[in-house]
Order: structure tokens, then C-alpha cells, then sequence
């Protein structure tokens, strides 16, 4: 594609911005193929499978059937070298630890699984890590894509207590002080003048760090959305019909995206800009 384009976008400025432009959607599309596969499955099991099952054609669940797709997803991206073994290691800590908070959020009312299946813990069917995955997978994967390099980056203890008090304050304001309020100011003090360049095509771009942790927790609430529509979970407020998740919650997907790219960090170092 770049052969065939390349002489194109050099003929103007506007022509290689816009190619610039094209890199940079493509690299995104490409970073998000685990999580882009599994909002497919999502939506296209609550479209067609039903129907499916209710014929007696289908001999599983639909959950387990996430399960089992989302398993070969990750084993054809280790397959392919689309994904390393390292980062594949990392994302499946977040996975574990995603799990676990499915688990216990589960049992305080927090959201439902409404659906049957075996593949399951304690309610909480095991493709809602691989959910939890999708997003390690998404950083590692376009922080590769992208070249990230920082500038002014914090020290490495500090991003790591921070993510360490994220995901402890999920479990403990259930018995104690919310203090989510306290760590998107600990965010702003850390991350506040990190800036991080990126390169869609042949130029290093940049942009500060924090805006770009708000727009992955923003799409991560698209995905939300998307996936309480078609049925694969549910809030107490969607009970008796679909609506909006609140977008309150783009204060827990912040904090947890945090972590996901903490995370990463143990393979990806951050390198100066």
C-alpha cells in the first residue's frame, strides 16, 4: 500500500497530511484487533445466536462460546507473532487481576452476568478477562506500532504505587473512603508534563500523556456501551431495558487503564523522546 501511495501523498503538503492521517487510523485499527475481534463476537453472538440455540443447533453457551473464541484470538496472535510472548504475559496479569475484580464486584451488585454457561467463576464467565486483555493488548501493541517516547516521564516506582492504590481503591470504597478523587490528582501531578511522541508515519508527533489516557478510556466506554447493548453484561440501571452506562464510569475505566499501561511498562520501558 505505502508503494503504491507513497508517490501520492508526496505531491503536497495536504496530500501527505492526509496519508499521514490514513497510517495513523490503520495503526490504531491494527493495535486494536484483540479488542475489535471480541466487540465482533459480542455483538454477533447477541444478534444471531439466540435464535441459534433456541433451534437446538447450538451444543454450548454463548458465554462459553466467548470463552473458547477469545482463547483461540490470543493463541492465533501469539501463532502469527502479532503479539510477543512477554507482552502476552503481562496482558494475562491484567487478565487475572481483571477476573478478580469481576469477581468481587459481582458480589456486591455491582453488574450481572445474566446469561448461563460452565466456563464460569463464581458467576463471572471467563471471557470478561479476555475484556480486560484487549486493552493490555491495545497498549502493547500500538505503543510497538507507534514508537512511543516520552518526555519528562516520572520515576517508575511512583506510576507503579499509583496503579497498585487504583485497583486496591476498587475493592476497599466498598468498606472505607473512596479515594478516586485523590488518585486523578496524583495523576495530574505525576503524568501532568509527560508528553509522548508517536510516529503514524515518518515524523515523530506528540501530545501529553494524560490526553491520551482520557481518549483510551473514552473508547474503552464506547466499547462498554456497546457491549451492555448487546446484552453481554449488565448494570442494575439496565435491569428492565438498555440504557446509557453513566459516564461516571469514564472515572473507573481511567484508573484501570492506568493499571493496564503501568503494566505494560515492565516490557515496554519507556524511552526518552
Amino acid at each position: 500500500m505505502d508503494a503504491f501511495a507513497r508517490p501520492w501523498a508526496e505531491r503536497s503538503r495536504l496530500r501527505g497530511w492526509t496519508y499521514e492521517f490514513l497510517l495513523f487510523g490503520l495503526k490504531q485499527a491494527w493495535a486494536c484487533l484483540f479488542g475489535g475481534l471480541m466487540l465482533a463476537m459480542i455483538v454477533g453472538t447477541h444478534l444471531w445466536w439466540p435464535a441459534f440455540f433456541e433451534s437446538g443447533g447450538a451444543s454450548l453457551a454463548r458465554y462459553d462460546f466467548l470463552v473458547l473464541a477469545a482463547l483461540a484470538i490470543q493463541v492465533a496472535l501469539l501463532a502469527l507473532r502479532l503479539e510477543r510472548w512477554d507482552e502476552a504475559a503481562v496482558i494475562a496479569v491484567f487478565h487475572v487481576v481483571g477476573t478478580v475484580m469481576e469477581v468481587f464486584k459481582t458480589a456486591h451488585g455491582s453488574w450481572i452476568y445474566p446469561e448461563p454457561g460452565l466456563l464460569k467463576i463464581a458467576g463471572v464467565p471467563l471471557f470478561s478477562g479476555f475484556m480486560y486483555a484487549c486493552i493490555g493488548s491495545y497498549i502493547a501493541r500500538v505503543w510497538r506500532l507507534m514508537d512511543f517516547r516520552f518526555v519528562r516521564y516520572p520515576p517508575a516506582w511512583t506510576t507503579w504505587t499509583l496503579a497498585v492504590l487504583a485497583y486496591l481503591n476498587f475493592f476497599t470504597h466498598h468498606y472505607g473512603p473512596d479515594i478516586r478523587i485523590g488518585l486523578f490528582a496524583a495523576s495530574v501531578l505525576l503524568f501532568g508534563r509527560t508528553w509522548v511522541t508517536f510516529t503514524p508515519d515518518r515524523t515523530p508527533r506528540r501530545m501529553p500523556l494524560l490526553l491520551g489516557f482520557g481518549l483510551v478510556a473514552l473508547f474503552i466506554w464506547f466499547a462498554e456501551n456497546l457491549g451492555t447493548l448487546a446484552g453481554a453484561w449488565a448494570y442494575p440501571s439496565q435491569r428492565h431495558g438498555w440504557t446509557l452506562v453513566s459516564p461516571a464510569k469514564l472515572g473507573a475505566w481511567y484508573l484501570l487503564m492506568l493499571l493496564s499501561y503501568v503494566l505494560v511498562t515492565a516490557v515496554h520501558r519507556p524511552r526518552r523522546a
